[in-house]
């Protein structure tokens, strides 16, 4: 293809892109606020492509510079809005399947620094003991500053059985801590089960992938089996479950709800609403006292059930503040081997709650500790929520002014968290690898065992309120 050809139909394709997403009316403020007609926007980057192409002082990749440019014009929207080269195009496609190839690490980037926001349970990534929070420094020895967080992951996949170096910055250690990794077929098994004092159910979903209800329904009948007296709880764990398909939320949600909406959409036209209900057949248990656990690393379709079973006042959640990750993405794919994934909505709870950087607020705020830290009485707040990425969308529209005010708060807790950090004592190195590996049963966990004595208490007001 030539490059007047090339440029040609690159202006044909932005200009049907610019008309589905400006309405006439949000163009009539554009030019208000700026005179040069779309056409002149385009004809000045031809300019500009045309520029690099013929003086930059070494020949350069049409294609690359094109690609590069829309994801620039992607990432001016918010987080979630990507260009999908090939890789990660196909990448995606196989990510909701519950088995694919890699570490089992979930990432995101903020201010340039690439952070660690969950190893998933059984993988590579979670048997070498990184953990939240840590920061990715280096790839096979190699510094990663200045890379995207679709080049890191990038440069962290590869071949089934080949081994990968990562160097990690964490907090409390004092030099960056390297992990010799090798990549697995990842199976990521959706729900974890364990019996409680011999009566009570517990329940860790890790992701929303195909069959997680399913998963959910066998786990609850099997433990059900092994209990010799009547079941008197469950405790749904989605700490650090980072979402996964709408679908499974919404049957997950179903198992515990009777009837009614489960999660709908607000769109940008008022018109295109999609409302999921509850599923009225299959298994259900509407009436076993219930729990359910979220933290900062709980996202997406996490929040939906959360949000769900709260409103609906079918659980207690429990925990600290979820991620606020309540925007709706689509999948749009330009050609064979290319895509864009584009925000079109954002999620609303049964009362029509936003979720989007609000999260889901717990009924009862449990901290997230260890039991070393409870006599420290030290609370620390150190999730990367949706409110944090640059460029995050608002669950609202806003003025300039409200923007302002919101930044500047934000800026106040950004500031207050780090002077938290700031008084945390630094850990001994031999502490932290000790840490590093230990890996807390449920039994043992201090969450959970406040959820599970939540619920003994809620059976015995049961009881008393029976028995008057």
């Amino acid at each position: 293809m030539s490059l007047r050809t090339f440029t040609v139909s690159l202006l044909i394709f932005s200009s049907f892109i610019s008309g589905i997403v400006y309405s006439k009316e949000f163009k009539n403020k554009s030019d208000a606020n700026d005179n040069k007609s779309r056409f002149e926007q385009l004809e000045l980057f031809n300019k500009v492509l045309h520029l690099v192409e013929t003086q930059y002082y070494r020949q350069v990749n049409t294609e690359k510079l094109i690609e590069g440019a829309l994801k620039g014009m992607m990432e001016t929207l918010d987080p979630h809005s990507t260009f999908l080269s090939k890789d990660f195009f196909e990448k995606m496609q196989n990510d909701t399947q519950g088995e694919f190839g890699g570490l089992g690490l979930e990432v995101t980037q903020r201010d340039g620094v690439i952070y660690v926001v969950t190893p998933i349970d059984d993988t590579p990534a979670f048997r070498a003991g990184l953990k939240a929070r840590d920061r990715l420094v280096e790839i096979n020895h190699e510094p990663i500053i200045g890379l995207s967080l679709e080049q890191a992951i990038e440069k962290m996949r590869g071949k089934i059985g080949e081994s990968i170096h990562l160097g990690i910055s964490r907090e409390g250690a004092d030099s960056v801590k390297h992990f010799k990794l090798k990549r697995e077929l990842i199976k990521v098994k959706p729900v974890k089960g364990e019996l409680l004092k011999d009566r009570f159910i517990y329940l860790r979903l890790t992701q929303f992938q195909k069959r997680s209800a399913e998963s959910i329904e066998e786990s609850i009948k099997n433990l059900k089996s092994k209990i010799k007296g009547n079941l008197e709880g469950i405790v749904l764990d989605l700490r650090s479950n980072p979402g996964g398909l709408l679908d499974q939320a919404v049957d997950v949600s179903s198992i515990f709800l009777k009837e009614g909406i489960v999660v709908s959409t607000e769109a940008r036209d008022p018109q295109n609403k999609d409302i999921r209900y509850v599923k009225k057949s299959g298994f259900k248990d509407l009436v076993t006292p219930m729990v359910v656990l979220i933290n900062g690393a709980s996202a997406s379709a996490s929040e939906i059930v959360a949000g769900a079973l709260q409103d609906y006042k079918r659980a207690v959640i429990m925990g600290s503040q979820s991620f606020g990750k309540g925007s709706v993405q689509t999948v749009a794919q330009l050609d064979q081997h290319t895509g864009v994934k584009l925000t079109i909505a954002q999620y609303m709870t049964p009362k029509n709650r936003k979720i989007q950087a609000i999260g889901i607020l717990p009924d009862v705020v449990l901290e997230e500790v260890e039991k070393d830290a409870l006599e420290k009485n030290f609370k620390e707040d150190r999730y990367i929520r949706e409110k944090d990425l640059k460029n995050h969308l608002t669950a609202t529209i806003e003025t300039d002014e409200e923007k302002k005010y919101r930044l500047d708060q934000e800026k106040e807790e950004r500031i207050k968290r780090m002077k938290n950090l700031e008084k945390k004592k630094v850990v001994k190195k031999e502490e932290v690898d000790e840490e590093i590996f230990k890996i807390d049963k449920p039994s043992e966990d201090y969450q959970v065992s406040q959820a599970v004595k939540y619920l003994e208490g809620f059976n015995v007001f049961k009881d008393m309120k029976k028995n008057n």
